[in-house]
């Protein structure tokens, strides 16, 4: 989304700018009454943005390389992601809402949605993708995520039992996805570069072993 100024005479906002322009000022109203209410500084809010701006997928692609790699850590890391995640140095910030890691199996494939706006693991995969966002997305992949995932080129047997996943306020998902075929050998980079942001929520598979 751009937040440019149109000065051009006889320019209409589209509704793209429009929802930027809404959700800039909201945001800046969130922050005002944080400062003023005395729940975080000016100081403290930029540390937080910065902090989640320096995210990216690459962040999760570790942890997933690791999980595949290491059993006692997938282990810890599906029953309690955020004490897994201190254990290896990489602890989340206190106001960070839980994270719940879930792992897609032969026989369960999760895929992840937030229904009512955009939450998101940003603590470890970043912004969300702009589809993530929108509302044909969060509307139809509750329904028919089959018929999503099909977009995005996955196409699961009819034997695999599809969960989807909500996310809230309070509550975060991500996707450990299956382990590629044919990567036994790989040490954790190379397991990392397999891994899209698209199959850390659900709506794919990682790349497969021969595009490295």
């Amino acid at each position: 989304m751009s937040n440019d100024q149109h000065p051009n005479h006889g320019h209409h906002e589209t509704e793209t700018e429009v929802q930027a322009s809404y959700y800039a000022s909201r945001s800046k109203a969130i922050e005002t009454l944080l400062v003023e209410k005395g729940v975080m500084t000016t100081t403290e809010i930029d540390r937080e943005v910065n902090a989640m701006d320096s995210k990216s997928p690459a962040d999760g692609a570790k942890i997933v390389a690791l999980a595949w790699s290491d059993d006692l850590f997938r282990t810890k890391l599906l029953a309690n992601a955020s004490e897994a995640l201190k254990e290896i140095g990489y602890e989340l910030p206190d106001k960070t809402p839980y994270l719940k890691v879930v792992a897609n199996s032969d026989d369960i494939h999760y895929v992840v949605v937030c229904t009512l706006c955009s939450c998101y693991p940003r603590m470890l995969l970043g912004r969300p993708p702009d589809w993530y966002k929108s509302l044909a997305y969060r509307s139809r992949v509750v329904v028919s995520p089959r018929e999503v995932m099909e977009e995005f080129g996955l196409r699961l047997s009819d034997d695999v039992e599809v969960r989807v996943l909500d996310s809230t306020a309070d509550m975060r998902y991500m996707v450990i996805p299956r382990r590629p075929l044919g990567t036994e050998g790989f040490d954790q980079d190379s397991l990392a570069a397999l891994v899209t942001r698209d199959s850390m929520i659900g709506v794919s598979d990682p790349l497969s072993a021969d595009c490295l």
